[in-house]
């Protein structure tokens, strides 16, 4: 039984490890794809590349690029997976022993530093293609049924209207920070928006009535 058990045990680490493979030459394959568009966007802009463009310069097939995005507006806005894991991850850990508001703030304050590392190329590209912006709140949308959930762990007792109302003013100051932000600035400014934006939406809600 040992060598039996030994055995299923080594098959075991075989079939982890090709997965772990497989899944960093995915990654690999992500990441090269959308790096490539992004060069090829920044040089030309968006509308003058195509997505066959993109995938002869990351030499992959029509159809391996959709196999990644699901669309060329998804590779301007898509976040990486290792980003969407650091965000779950901080949904996970997030501190329990602050107030709503500010284990919200801190939350919104890690998300914020994943879409700046873009934010100037998308910032530009929205500018140039204003019919980008559907593309952009989809991005942004996509965080929010991960937020709900977690406020309704947060907040068991909450009713939806309450709920709602401090995600969609926590999306709106992000958002509000967003549009302000000029994207030749440092990203720095970009946070300390977000932060002021949180701030100050924050200390609107504490002087509502319970």
């Amino acid at each position: 039984m040992a060598i039996k058990d030994g055995s299923a045990t080594g098959q075991h680490c075989a079939i982890s490890a090709v997965m772990g493979l497989r899944e960093r030459k995915k990654l690999a394959a992500w990441r090269t794809i959308r790096s490539t568009a992004l060069r090829l966007i920044g040089e030309r802009g968006f509308e003058a590349v195509s997505v066959e463009d993109i995938a002869a310069e990351a030499g992959v097939s029509r159809t391996t690029f959709f196999s990644y995005f699901a669309s060329k507006e998804a590779v301007v806005f898509d976040l990486d997976p290792d980003e969407v894991r650091q965000w779950r991850n901080a949904l996970e850990n997030c501190r329990t022993d602050l107030p709503l508001w500010d284990a919200l703030t801190d939350l919104a304050l890690t998300l914020a530093p994943l879409l700046a590392e873009r934010l100037p190329l998308q910032k530009r590209l929205l500018e140039q293609s204003p019919g980008l912006c559907r593309s952009a709140r989809g991005a942004c949308d996509g965080f929010e049924p991960e937020l709900r959930e977690w406020l309704g762990r947060r907040c068991p007792d909450a009713d939806d209207v309450r709920t709602a109302l401090v995600l969609n003013t926590a999306m709106a100051a992000i958002s509000t920070a967003v549009d302000a932000w000029d994207p030749d600035q440092p990203v720095e400014r970009f946070l300390e928006l977000v932060s002021d934006c949180l701030r100050w939406a924050g200390a609107g809600l504490a002087a509502a009535p319970s």
